[in-house]
């Protein structure tokens, strides 16, 4: 059970779901007006913690510096967007109560009451008031207006900005193949054959080819003419392997948010003597 003490450890802790996993961080916790008990939590959750989403505390186990939940992450993160701005009314309550399945008596038991937000671990100013002023009181050195007195200092908190990144996708490239025709010129030597007329003498050797047949005669002598011309077949060949690649080049990217930060300054005021006896 979350109590007033705890509020200064439960404020910045992880917050974790009933799996183990990381919900988010605590920023805020509400105190019930009337009982002054913590009810609830509110986490970052989301894009670099942008989101804060309430979470009861009824049930949550502290445990160093991570605060437990018995719910899953993705419950939480669905939750009802409630813009409570620092209280809780009871129609909230209810919606958020019933959201989480907690007992509808339990949720109607509260619905008079009203839960204020506590940023820092000092408690609300209506439960503040009921709390005994010790300011004056022997050793006593200093008073914090959140709460009852605690030591001699005061704590100043600043918002830490917190960047990271997510892989998104941004396009897709593709290889596409299509077929191009184009004109391919090529030089091939050809033969072919061309008649010419040989003569030869009548000598001893040829005279009984010369004498063969009629004194005088009329005849034909025909040769077969032959030419080479060109060929052209195709042939499909592989000739390379195209494949895509991607590969990861860093840049640089400036994030620009607002952080907040807590200044001390010494102001003026009254300073009343105080009795050595008191």
């Amino acid at each position: 059970m979350i109590t007033e003490q705890d509020i200064t450890t439960v404020i910045g802790a992880t917050a974790i779901d009933n799996d183990g996993d990381q919900i988010g961080t605590v920023s805020e916790v509400y105190l019930d007006d009337q009982s002054g008990r913590p009810e609830w939590a509110t986490v970052k959750t989301g894009l670099f913690g942008t989101k804060e989403t309430f979470i009861p505390l009824a049930q949550a186990q502290l445990s160093g510096e991570e605060l437990r939940f018995p719910y899953d992450k993705a419950t939480v993160k669905d939750a009802p967007t409630i813009e409570a701005e620092g209280h809780l009314s009871p129609a909230e309550e209810t919606e958020l109560y019933r959201y989480y399945g907690i007992a509808e008596g339990t949720a109607d038991n509260r619905g008079t009451e009203q839960t204020t937000t506590t940023g820092t671990a000092g408690l609300t100013e209506g439960h503040a008031d009921q709390r005994e002023d010790r300011r004056d009181a022997p050793g006593t050195v200093g008073h914090d207006t959140s709460g009852p007195t605690t030591d001699d200092a005061m704590t100043r908190s600043e918002e830490r900005l917190q960047v990271g990144t997510e892989a998104v996708e941004t396009g897709r490239a593709r290889l596409r193949k299509h077929v191009v025709t184009e004109n391919v010129t090529r030089t091939v030597p050809v033969s072919h054959e061309e008649v010419r007329i040989e003569r030869e003498p009548i000598t001893d050797a040829n005279r009984g080819e010369a004498l063969d047949g009629p004194a005088l005669s009329e005849e034909e002598h025909q040769v077969t003419l032959h030419a080479e011309r060109p060929v052209v077949t195709k042939e499909t060949v592989p000739v390379e392997r195209v494949r895509l690649s991607t590969e990861t080049v860093t840049d640089q990217a400036q994030v620009s948010e607002q952080v907040a930060h807590e200044e001390i300054e010494q102001v003026e005021g009254d300073v009343h003597p105080t009795d050595g006896n008191r």
